[in-house]
């Protein structure tokens, strides 16, 4: 979607928005359009839209209102972010090609109006690569935004979340295209696309380079498959100097059958989207090369896809990790944490990060824990969990912090190695988190998020279509500005 500033709205666009206020009063409209309004029981509340039609000069316009709720609310941004994105929700598929938006009405500042144009942008996005003969009322004709009446200043904004927008929306492509075509190589090669020019540092460990490293666990979880697991980091250096990095990890299992421990064929499809953490992982990248941010940032992805065949792990198999610990692996459909803990260790023993924060659609047990509202959240540090949570809840992306004891750690010992890769059923996703932090250096500030629950929406949501939600990029964004550049 393109979004253009101008002084002049063309007269040629018929679909005319306008952001309100609850409970302010409509002032400058035609009066049949204010009775209407109030007819409707439009007060500006969140995400209320009332559309109506008036004459203008003998040119019949289409009238959009878009509630942004109080002026004053503590969520203020994110109202407004509804508000916008309640007007591509309405008119994405309405035949309309273009919108003019006044954003002069509201009292808003910069910061406000780069809110709106976010919203609107972002519940834009949709993935029909693959639909062929997609109906001609169900197809996207909104494709140009003009701004008028902006604040002053927020053209620049625009800039920086426009920057922000792409990495969602790359996170979201990721997370959507099938697994026949986003494969460890291929998400290499889309990466490298899409970072070429930025500035980026790339690197790529294929399965010989991390064979002589000892990644034995995140090999493992790809030796059913025909596709080479790949280990991949992307170094974004904005900060300058010797800044001790902050480092992002990522799982990225492209497919995820369980492997010998097979998953029932009932939704098995969704398996596509088991690689969101590495998807938000190089969403946030791309983000924060293109908006350039001041800040030391690696982002780290362990790549693999996890089939059965006759080379696959199996049930009782152990596996030497880089860190030396061995892992008795009981199920082979927990190999997440296999991928994360070779990929944990690795980051730290190359980078040694100011701190490091792991991601993962982890453990189906978050999603019986918190459903579709929050990530699950597990810290050895508060500061680090209380700035991460501060970031989700500016963001929407919510975070929800989740308990980590010594106790728990006796569930996942193993008789006869180090660990094993899975406790009893209950705390599920405790167990996960505390096999990952037995690979997490002393000192070192980690948080994991599970966010099994978040990547993929069965609906629409504030700002995203039915599908892939890009969540995580925006956290981490957010992250990266209150804490890294300050």
């Amino acid at each position: 979607m393109q979004i253009l500033f101008t002084a002049t709205p063309p007269s040629a666009v018929r679909l005319h928005a306008r952001i309100v206020n609850q409970g302010s009063p409509l002032t400058g409209l035609d009066a049949a359009l204010t009775e209407g309004a109030a007819a409707a029981r439009f007060s500006g509340r969140v995400g209320q839209v009332f559309e109506g039609f008036a004459s203008d000069g003998g040119t019949l316009r289409r009238i959009a209102l878009a509630g942004a709720g109080e002026a004053g609310a503590a969520e203020r941004k994110l109202h407004l972010e509804r508000a916008g994105a309640a007007l591509t929700g309405k008119y994405l598929v309405s035949g309309e090609a273009a919108m003019v938006l006044d954003l002069g009405q509201a009292g808003l500042s910069a910061d406000d109006a780069a809110a709106v144009l976010l919203g609107l942008r972002l519940r834009g996005w949709r993935h029909d690569k693959y639909r062929t003969k997609l109906a001609a009322d169900k197809r996207p004709s909104l494709a140009t935004i003009h701004v008028i009446n902006a604040p002053g200043g927020t053209e620049a904004v625009w800039e920086r979340e426009a920057a922000l927008a792409k990495g969602v929306e790359f996170a979201r492509s990721l997370v959507t295209e099938p697994a026949n075509i986003i494969y460890p190589a291929t998400f290499v090669a889309a990466c490298e696309e899409a970072f070429a020019g930025t500035g980026v540092e790339i690197t790529v460990l294929g399965e010989p380079d991390m064979e002589a490293l000892g990644m034995g666990a995140l090999i493992g979880v790809g030796k059913g498959s025909e596709h080479e697991s790949k280990l991949l980091a992307i170094r974004w250096n904005g900060g300058g100097g010797d800044d001790k990095p902050t480092v992002f990890v990522g799982k990225g299992v492209t497919f995820d059958t369980g492997g010998i421990s097979l998953k029932p064929p009932p939704g098995m499809e969704d398996m596509k989207w088991d690689m969101g953490g590495a998807g938000a992982v190089a969403g946030t990248m791309l983000a924060l090369a293109s908006r350039k941010a001041r800040a030391n940032v690696i982002g780290v992805m362990g790549l693999v896809e996890n089939m059965p065949d006759g080379k696959a792990q199996r049930p009782g198999d152990i596996v030497t990790t880089m860190s030396g610990q061995t892992v008795e692996v009981l199920n082979t459909d927990a190999e997440g944490r296999l991928v994360l803990c070779d990929a944990l260790h690795w980051a730290q023993e190359e980078y040694a990060p100011a701190r490091i924060v792991d991601l993962a659609t982890l453990t189906g047990a978050m999603i019986i824990a918190l459903g579709n509202e929050y990530g699950g959240m597990f810290a050895n540090d508060d500061l680090l969990a209380d700035q991460l949570t501060a970031a989700g809840k500016a963001t929407g992306d919510k975070l929800w912090r989740m308990p980590l004891g010594a106790n728990y750690d006796k569930l996942i010992d193993s008789p006869v190695a180090d660990i094993k890769n899975v406790g009893p059923r209950e705390a599920g996703s405790i167990t996960a988190a505390q096999f990952l932090q037995r690979f997490v250096k002393n000192g070192t500030p980690w948080a994991h998020l599970d966010i099994a629950g978040m990547v993929w929406a069965s609906k629409p949501g504030h700002s995203w279509d039915k599908g892939a939600t890009g969540y995580g990029v925006r956290l981490l964004d957010q992250f990266v500005r209150d804490v890294v550049e300050g």
